[in-house]
């Protein structure tokens, strides 16, 4: 075998591990990348709510790459079986991995059994944004989180509301998801 230097018995491309590196984006260059899909949203769209949804699609794309991602770097990745558990891998690894740090709380609803908060109280996505459009924008991390927990087998739906200073992302798992966590 030939390996990247052309020389026999040298290790190929594929057989380099991926490397961590320093993974970190600068706020400027995401802000700016973040306004470019906002925009090009927006001009495919003719009313405000079609652009929530073009945000929640593209973010549900980013979710289930995310999942695939981490999953192959963590070591001993497995399959999260319970709620709260691929709820707190939410909170924790992969708010970490994109936003630099991890979400501020996972609250379980104390009215309804299948509804679960994450909240944000400096939602990195939000940050130049104005207040009507900043819950808007946040459907980018909801779509994030629906494509996680859809790629992880917890079919749910997944909105995103501005209170106050925060944003708390709603989760609403099925009725099958439910079933499954209590027997």
């Amino acid at each position: 075998e030939f390996g990247m230097d052309g020389k026999k018995g040298s290790r190929s491309t594929i057989d380099v591990p991926l490397s961590r590196g320093n993974s970190r984006v600068s706020l400027s260059a995401f802000a700016y990348v973040f306004s470019e899909l906002v925009q090009y949203c927006q001009s495919q769209i003719e009313r405000g709510e079609d652009l929530e949804k073009r945000l929640l699609e593209a973010g549900y794309g980013v979710g289930l790459r995310t999942l695939e991602l981490l999953c192959f770097r963590e070591k001993g990745c497995k399959k999260e079986k319970n709620v709260i558990q691929i709820l707190n891998f939410i909170r924790t690894v992969v708010w970490k991995s994109l936003f630099g740090r991890p979400a501020d709380d996972l609250q379980i609803s104390h009215s309804k059994k299948n509804e679960y908060y994450i909240y944000d109280e400096e939602p990195i996505i939000c940050k130049y944004i104005s207040q009507p459009n900043s819950e808007r924008c946040a459907k980018f991390a909801a779509g994030i989180i629906n494509g996680i927990l859809d790629g992880a087998e917890f079919p749910c739906e997944v909105n995103a509301v501005r209170s106050k200073e925060k944003v708390v992302f709603v989760i609403s798992f099925g009725q099958k998801v439910i079933a499954r966590e209590n027997s």
